[in-house]
C-alpha cells in the first residue's frame, strides 16, 4: 500500500505533527493508568479503521508488557471477562465519544460509569486522549498511511 500523502514529508504536516505529540506528553505524565491510554487509543482506531495507528499502538501495548490476550479482545471487549471495570468504563466513553460524528452521543451512564472509577484529572486525561488519538487517526487515515513498519518507540 502506498500513502497518499507523506504527512512527514511536509513541513507543514510534520511542524503539525510536532505539536500534537507535545499537547499529547500532556496525557503521558497525567495520572491516567497507561495501560487505560493504551487500550483507548487500540479502541478508537480499530473503529475509525486506522491501521497505521492500530499497528503502532498494538505494538507500543505488547512492549509495554500487555499481554496479547487483552489486545486481542480490545474490539470485543464488551463480550470478555479481561478487563476492568473502569477500563471497560473507559472503552465505553471511548466508543461513544468516537461514535458521535455517526450521530451517537456520550450517554449518562457510561459518563457515570466513568466517574465511579476515576478522578477528575484521570477524567480530564481520558478525555483528551480520546480527542487526541481521534485527530491522529484522522490524520493517517486520510493520509492513508500503511501499516506495518512501525517499531515501538520509534517516535518517542
Amino acid at each position: 500500500m502506498e500513502a497518499r500523502f507523506n504527512l512527514y514529508g511536509n513541513a507543514i504536516t510534520t511542524s503539525f505533527s510536532k505539536r500534537m505529540s507535545m499537547a499529547g506528553k500532556v496525557i503521558d505524565d497525567s495520572p491516567l493508568p497507561k495501560s487505560t491510554h493504551e487500550l483507548v487509543k487500540i479502541r478508537a482506531s480499530q473503529i475509525n479503521g486506522c491501521s497505521y495507528c492500530v499497528d503502532m499502538h498494538t505494538k507500543d501495548a505488547a512492549h509495554a508488557g500487555e499481554t496479547s490476550v487483552r489486545i486481542n479482545l480490545v474490539a470485543a471487549w464488551r463480550e470478555t471477562n479481561v478487563f476492568t471495570e473502569a477500563e471497560r468504563a473507559a472503552l465505553a466513553l471511548t466508543e461513544e465519544a468516537t461514535r458521535t460524528a455517526d450521530g451517537g452521543h456520550v450517554s449518562d451512564d457510561t459518563f457515570d460509569q466513568v466517574r465511579k472509577h476515576y478522578d477528575d484529572d484521570q477524567i480530564a486525561a481520558l478525555i483528551a486522549a480520546i480527542a487526541m488519538i481521534n485527530a491522529w487517526n484522522r490524520l493517517n487515515a486520510i493520509a492513508h498511511t500503511p501499516a506495518g513498519d512501525y517499531v515501538p518507540g520509534q517516535w518517542d
